[in-house]
């Protein structure tokens, strides 16, 4: 990784205000932190399967669940500021409907659905810097 790819990741970095940033190439991965002190960028990311981003454990209510980000990126509620939001409070979705993007790169990387459900509540606004496990909905299962 040259010098110029560093400054590139910094600067996505800075524009998403992200805390921690990883890269992997080739075999090599490179992260980046920002913390106040050496001991916050001491701790270890151990990230879990990007295909799970839903929370299975149970909350407070047995029946809510979270779809939390399989990524870094902006979220974003619909494909354009003009079209209707995929979900709201209420909706109704299947396994394998879009509902929501995570933009990261510059790609626009659709989030799909792994259940049935209702959605209870919205838990990031539109346009809002997310990182990787960040939960963006409360859903209840409908199967």
């Amino acid at each position: 990784m040259d010098l110029n790819e560093l400054k590139k990741y910094g600067e996505l970095m800075n524009e998403l205000k992200l805390t921690a940033f990883e890269v992997s190439e080739g075999g090599r991965t490179f992260r980046m932190e920002r913390g106040s002190s050496p001991a916050s960028s001491a701790k270890t990311f151990v990230p879990e399967s990007p295909a799970s981003y839903e929370d299975k454990e149970e909350t407070a209510d047995a029946s809510s669940l979270e779809i939390k980000s399989p990524m870094v990126g902006l979220f974003y509620s619909s494909s354009a500021e003009d079209k209707d939001d995929y979900v709201t409070v209420g909706s109704e979705f299947r396994k394998g409907d879009t509902i929501c993007i995570i933009e990261a790169m510059k790609l626009m990387n659709e989030i799909k659905a792994e259940d049935d459900g209702i959605i209870e509540k919205v838990l990031v606004k539109n346009g809002q810097a997310v990182e990787f496990g960040t939960p963006l909905f409360k859903y209840r299962r409908t199967k």
